[in-house]
C-alpha cells in the first residue's frame, strides 16, 4: 500500500506523541506529557514550516486522535488515547 507524503508526516506525529519527552525538547511552560507540543516543536522535528505543521495538528484534532489544550499564548497537542483505540478497533472489526 502506497502512503502520501502527508499521510506519513502524520503518521510520524503520532508516533512521536506516543512518547514526547523521547522526541521532543523540555518545555518552559508546560509538560510534555501532560499537556502535549506545540506547532513549532512539531514543525522543527518534520523540518516544515509551521503553517504546514498546523495542518496537520489541526487535521488529527479534528479527527479525534489529539487533543489541545491553550496555555499562556501557545496551543499544546496530545494524543487522544482513548479515541486511537476506538479507531483502532473498528479497523481491528472490518469497519
Amino acid at each position: 500500500m502506497l502512503r502520501n507524503a502527508k499521510s506519513v508526516s502524520r503518521l510520524e506525529i503520532l508516533d512521536w506523541l506516543k512518547d514526547p519527552t523521547a522526541h521532543f525538547p523540555p518545555q518552559r511552560h508546560a509538560d510534555l506529557v501532560e499537556d502535549g507540543v506545540t506547532v513549532r516543536a512539531v514543525a522543527a522535528k518534520l523540518g516544515v514550516s509551521r503553517k504546514v505543521a498546523g495542518t496537520h495538528l489541526g487535521l488529527l484534532t479534528r479527527l479525534g486522535l489529539l487533543r489541545s489544550k491553550r496555555i499562556r499564548h501557545r496551543t499544546y497537542y496530545r494524543r487522544d488515547e482513548i479515541r486511537i483505540a476506538e479507531v483502532a478497533r473498528m479497523f481491528e472489526k472490518g469497519w
